[in-house]
């Protein structure tokens, strides 16, 4: 099984992007509602960043280790395989499931719930996709 870690690393970059533009431009204003950032000051927000920057660290490597496992799949497959599906059945049946367990019982408030885990649910979607394109193609 050969496996192309230059399309690895630029995967797990660019799904790190696709999750920074999800959750700051298209999703960041309703996810600070959610979580209540919205009613910090700005002061508190600020002291917050300083806190919030150590787990980019931890992001970035978690994001590592699932592009890794999806192109261990993706090596696996026949080559016929659709590479987008793939990314989608391992979405269905790994991140999804997952991602709504945490929601429901992550301590989310009940008016939050199904926008929480379609805003997560929707950008784990998107950056496999992204994975998929890099690894499908390189």
């Amino acid at each position: 099984m050969q496996l192309n870690y230059t399309a690895i690393i630029i995967a797990t970059l660019l799904q790190f992007i696709v999750g920074a533009v999800w959750y700051t431009f298209i999703f960041g204003k309703l996810w600070a509602k959610i979580h209540g950032f919205d009613k910090c000051s700005a002061e508190e927000q600020k002291e917050m960043m300083k806190h919030i920057m150590p787990l980019y660290g931890i992001q970035l490597i978690v994001t590592l280790v699932t592009t890794f496992v999806f192109a261990l799949l993706v090596a696996g497959f026949p080559a016929q395989w659709n590479i987008y599906g793939l990314a989608g059945f391992f979405w269905i049946g790994f991140v999804m499931p997952t991602q709504a367990s945490a929601v429901m019982f992550g301590g989310a408030q009940a008016p939050w719930v199904m926008k929480k885990f379609l805003i997560m649910a929707g950008g784990s979607l998107a950056c496999l996709m992204a994975a998929a394109a890099v690894l499908g193609n390189m």
